[in-house]
């Protein structure tokens, strides 16, 4: 059976880390390099909740977008953080997690997005970038939807789409057709949406100066939850491991789910 380093060399090669933001940790974050992987579950998020579904599963591995840890100085069992760690490693797990160079990498979360959204790419919101080997990437997407949408009834296309228990939105009263991108955060793209010449931006954690802009801009923005617009991957790097690793049983969480609600 593969081992954990096996899985880690696949990943880097199809996923390569040099396309991260700087900020970014990407990797083997929580690990045993030499365990032998029989069943893998993937998710959004390393939750205490699917932690415990690994477990339950006899999964020794966790591979999932959100990193467990951006700093950690310390693993003891008085922080969140140092709790998950120590179970993981008590129970054999490992957490492998493939962050903003999965955002950025073509067949990643953005185009994942894009395709749920019905958006024909065209290009990237940020990029194209090189890396040193010459592979294209970029954050975010922008691109056209096969025919011109009413705002109204997108607005109803990407919370069924996504499977969203709720959207935030300003309608700029422009009907839909040409549309940026961007799984998770990106809100700062408002400006960029429009000097593309895109009509609507769909995007999360839209932070309130953002939503003024778009309104002053003339833009249609939607945020549709951070969580819905980047677990349309899941799926995909579930595909990415059964193919390398065929013999792997891969399971997608069944307790990583959408964490905010509208009342």
């Amino acid at each position: 059976m593969p081992k954990v380093k096996d899985i880690v060399s696949y990943f880097t090669a199809i996923v390569p880390p040099e396309m991260k933001m700087k900020f970014d940790n990407v990797g083997l974050l929580v690990g045993l390099c030499e365990e032998e992987i029989t069943r893998a579950i993937v998710a959004l998020d390393i939750t205490d909740d699917v932690i415990n579904e690994a477990i339950r599963s006899d999964a020794q591995l966790i591979l999932s977008h959100h990193p467990v840890f951006f700093e950690l100085k310390k693993i003891s069992d008085d922080s969140l953080i140092g709790k998950k760690v120590i179970k993981m490693l008590q129970n054999g797990i490992s957490g492998f997690c493939q962050h903003t160079n999965l955002d950025c990498v073509n067949g990643g979360v953005n185009d994942a997005l894009a395709e749920k959204l019905g958006v024909r790419v065209e290009g990237f919101l940020d990029g194209p970038h090189l890396t040193a080997d010459g592979k294209e990437y970029g954050m975010g997407r922008f691109g056209f939807l096969p025919s011109p949408v009413e705002f109204e009834d997108y607005l109803c296309d990407v919370k069924f789409v996504l499977n969203s228990s709720g959207v935030r939105y300003h309608s700029a009263g422009r009907t839909v057709s040409k549309v940026a991108l961007c799984g998770g955060s990106g809100g700062e793209y408002v400006e960029k949406a429009i000097a593309l010449g895109c009509d609507t931006l769909v995007t999360a954690d839209v932070k309130n100066n953002q939503f003024l802009a778009a309104k002053e801009l003339g833009l249609n923005l939607i945020d549709a939850d951070h969580f819905c617009t980047e677990n349309v991957v899941v799926p995909v790097l579930a595909s990415m491991l059964k193919k390398g690793f065929p013999e792997i049983d891969v399971l997608i969480s069944k307790s990583s789910v959408q964490p905010a609600k509208f009342y």
